[in-house]
């Protein structure tokens, strides 16, 4: 049985998490549960996720839910979304100044994509560029970008909100804006993830 609605409890905060995960999200995802922090709240739950394309990663990323019965003033709300978004762009986006405006066009677009509605929304985006000289003048420059994104949903379906961080690492990676479970032709540009992928997501 769906739950749309998260009651106090350890039990229906999972029922809830079971009716998000089943929602439909772009068939270029590829997600699993890992272990979620036990500090942020009383209850949380977690999951990494790649956007895969032709057997490329595109981006990748974390999800972690949080659930505080009795809310969080900086919340505004008892749940908190809180994702992390990476991915290697192209290395024109090395002297992109507007990067941080088209990341934070990701997660709204993403978010209105899928009927998320949410409060408190924040994201920080950074942008990485290394360049090799000397010996290693040869190698290409290559530039990754890292989004920290958080939002409170405004009610308890948190299936819209799943999709839409599958929609957010889509974007990053590359692809088009695209109905869940349809498969983009090609990325808008290439991109890969990064290599290194950060163990919170804060």
């Amino acid at each position: 049985m769906s739950v749309h609605r998260i009651r106090s409890g350890e039990g229906a905060f999972l029922e809830a998490i079971e009716a998000m995960t089943r929602a439909a999200v772009r068939r270029e995802l590829e997600w699993r549960e890992v272990p979620a922090p036990g500090r942020m709240a009383p209850q949380s739950w977690a999951a990494t996720g790649e956007i895969v394309q032709h057997e490329e990663e595109l981006a990748s990323g974390r999800l972690v839910v949080l659930h505080d019965p009795a809310g969080q003033e900086a919340w505004q709300g008892t749940i908190r979304m809180v994702a992390l978004v990476q991915a290697r762009l192209e290395p024109e986006f090395a002297i992109e100044a507007m990067l941080g405006d088209v990341a934070w066009s990701w997660v709204t677009e993403s978010l209105e994509l899928h009927d998320a509605a949410a409060r408190e929304l924040g994201c920080t985006a950074t942008r990485v560029v290394s360049q090799s000289y000397g010996a290693l003048a040869a190698r290409p420059s290559t530039v990754d970008v890292e989004m920290r994104v958080s939002w409170t949903p405004v009610d308890d379906e948190l299936g819209p909100h799943f999709g839409a961080w599958a929609a957010m690492l889509a974007a990053a990676g590359g692809l088009p804006p695209a109905p869940v479970q349809v498969a983009a032709l090609r990325p808008e540009h290439r991109a890969r993830a990064p290599h290194d992928t950060p163990d919170d997501a804060s």
